[in-house]
């Protein structure tokens, strides 16, 4: 069967063979055992739903193996034969380029090269899924190629609801994962739900199609990294920044440390994983004995080198010897999975990774505990650095919260605020004060086509379109400006594709709708190719998460969650392609909601109309939340965009006079 005849396909009438266990694909861990006996007949019959009758008897015995070998059921047997990429758009089978589009970014998502754990649909952060099992992947293909845009998909966790009629200007996938009463959003309550199929962690940008590798978290820390020197006073030249985790998201970092132009020492304990990084081009050199690791890392501050090294094992052990030898860190902080902490987004010092992840299947509570004690350690060691003038910074991924969880020395009294975490994220201090605010988020475009050069011709038009609008620009957004199109510029040589042909940019409304419409316009004139317009959900408006993107909201709000409902609601009806909202994200399941959209550009006059009226909400929402706060830039930001915008009407926050409370 050709690829379009297999999409069409959906779930095969009759069933195609097991397929073997690939051992150098690079695994999800175990999941550990939650369900009871009746849990797991339930489990059974769930994943059964997917299949004619006459298929049972043959899958029960498989089915239930999965569940007993992996916590899960994956149904591996479904698994296509065809390659997993980002095909040019034409190459998909349907009847609404949209949806062909929205198939595209799937495929991208599970592509080898960018998924974390691709036979069991997890895109990033050890638990980030795309969907469930692969029943689920074949359902959703079909109904994407059978749509018109006449109809919209409606996704379940995972699960394709079905195809519902609607029109042409609402989205053609609503899409929600994990969105689980309140009171049952403890981490083992998500253990239970996944393995019952009936619930799943979508991440971000994993469950809502939109992640185009690690290029996207490359430009965040890159703009995270020149601030924090920034921060210091000092130049990334001849600077170390000490830090952990090579996984999807994570993997990003020592890329980050290059082009920021300093030496960057990234620990990871799964070698397959620091092994792809290397031969992916993200990180230069691959260390595994400690000894070796210290002269080295002493010669490259001395010869003032922009390096970026990988320490095969745990990165306690570099905190601890670097401490001992006294070897100054200028930047330090983490991004292991540990809104993941008990299955495998963090790893206990002392044992080997093979070890590791025997006990977190066979002993989970033994394994927590020696989390726990690894956990009070690494702060123990941060906090010995940071009293020799090291900034640490928590970037986001729950390092702080677990932290303090297991009892580690990582809270201070605030005067005002109560019981607060001695270090900031790095939203409170860099990305909030200094991007979101003003409006500045992770605008990103994938190229339809699949063809480089349309990619080399949008960085262009967009660089064009930053650089004549800085000329106008106001100060106090100059620097992100220059940052932005410095990035730009140098977004070929640094070779950041990896996957489908994606860029991605800060950028505030203004910027997005003019980068938008300058493509749109090419497309129209045939320049270029259909282009997909998304963001990361770590944005100005997208998500409400109180230690990361929100961790500088002030007014005692940030641990609400309107925001993020008003965005989504908010693109849908405004012009959005696809639109999605999760429970859990990278600092965790019940930690924070976050919203995400996808918008395809054909070159209409119709979507020139859409494009400005979602990308000027999708950013001023949140500008709005932030100036309600009180927070400086974004009065400063919502002001302006009323100044531009006569429609617009905000309630701006009166300022109390500190003296008379």
């Amino acid at each position: 069967m050709t690829f379009q005849e297999q999409i069409l396909e959906g779930i095969p009438s009759v069933l195609p063979n097991p397929k073997p266990y690939e051992a150098e694909i690079n695994h999800a861990p175990k999941r550990k055992e939650i369900l009871t006996e009746e849990e797991k007949k339930l489990a059974l019959k769930n994943a059964l739903r997917y299949f004619e009758p006459k298929h049972h008897a043959t899958l029960i015995p498989e089915f239930k193996a999965e569940l007993e070998t992996y916590g899960r059921i994956y149904m591996y047997r479904l698994r296509p034969d065809y390659k997993m990429y980002a095909r040019p758009i034409s190459e998909y089978p349907g009847k609404s380029e949209q949806a062909k589009a929205i198939m595209l970014m799937i495929q991208n998502n599970l592509d080898y090269a960018v998924a974390q754990h691709p036979h069991e649909l997890i895109t990033y952060g050890g638990n980030g899924a795309v969907f469930q099992n692969w029943a689920q992947y074949r359902l959703t293909m079909k109904y994407l190629a059978e749509m018109t845009d006449e109809q919209t998909l409606v996704m379940y966790s995972g699960h394709p609801m079905g195809l519902f009629p609607s029109h042409k200007e609402a989205p053609r996938v609503v899409v929600t994962n994990g969105m689980v009463i309140p009171n049952y959003s403890k981490p083992d309550d998500w253990e239970k739900m996944n393995a019952l199929g009936v619930s799943q962690y979508g991440q971000m940008t994993a469950g809502s199609y939109m992640y185009i590798g690690p290029q996207g978290i490359v430009h965040g820390t890159t703009i995270t990294v020149l601030n924090g020197f920034r921060k210091i006073k000092k130049s990334p030249k001849g600077g170390l920044f000490v830090t952990s985790g090579l996984g999807g998201m994570s993997g990003a970092q020592p890329k980050a440390g290059n082009i920021a132009g300093c030496v960057t020492v990234c620990a990871e304990v799964n070698p397959k994983i620091t092994h792809i990084r290397h031969s992916q081009g993200w990180i230069n050199e691959i260390i595994d004995n400690i000894d070796e690791l210290v002269p080295r890392v002493k010669k490259a501050l001395e010869n003032q080198e922009v390096v970026s090294i990988a320490y095969l094992g745990n990165v306690v052990d570099v905190w601890e010897r670097f401490d001992q030898e006294n070897l100054h860190i200028d930047l330090g902080s983490d991004q292991t999975s540990l809104h993941n902490p008990w299955a495998g987004g963090y790893y206990p010092i002392g044992f080997t990774f093979e070890e590791s992840n025997e006990m977190m299947a066979n002993e989970p509570e033994r394994f927590k505990e020696e989390v726990r004690k690894t956990l009070r350690r690494h702060a123990e060691a941060i906090n010995k650095h940071t009293a020799k003038g090291t900034y640490f910074f928590d970037y986001g991924n729950a390092f702080l919260l677990e932290s303090s969880r297991a009892g580690a020395d990582v809270m201070n009294d605030h005067p005002t605020l109560g019981r607060e975490f001695k270090y900031p994220s790095y939203v409170q201090d860099i990305m909030g004060p200094m991007c979101f605010d003003y409006g500045f988020g992770p605008f990103r475009w994938v190229c339809a086509s699949g063809n480089p050069e349309d990619l080399a011709k949008t960085d262009k038009i967009a660089c064009d379109v930053l650089e004549e609008m800085m000329k106008n620009s106001p100060s106090a957004i100059q620097q992100q400006m220059a940052d932005n199109i410095q990035w730009i510029k140098g977004a070929q040589e640094n070779k950041l594709v990896v996957g489908s042909q994606a860029r991605i940019l800060y950028a505030d409304a203004e910027g997005r709708i003019k980068i938008a419409e300058a493509f749109n316009q090419a497309i129209a004139r045939g320049e270029i190719g259909y282009v997909i317009l998304g963001r990361d959900h770590h944005d100005v408006s997208g998500t409400d998460s109180p230690y990361r993107e929100t961790s500088n909201i002030y007014d005692g709000s940030r641990f609400t969650a309107d925001m993020a409902i008003h965005n989504v609601i908010g693109d849908s009806f405004r012009g959005a392609t696809w639109v999605s909202i999760h429970n859990g994200g990278g600092v965790g399941w019940g930690e924070v909601i976050n919203g995400g959209f996808g918008m395809v550009l054909d070159g209409s006059k119709e979507a020139s109309r859409r494009l400005e009226s979602m990308l000027f909400w999708d950013v001023n929402n949140g500008i709005s939340r932030r100036s309600w706060a009180r927070n400086e830039g974004a009065i400063f930001a919502i002001k302006r965009a009323m100044e531009t915008q006569p429609l617009l009407k905000i309630t701006i926050p009166t300022i109390v006079d500190e003296s008379l409370l």
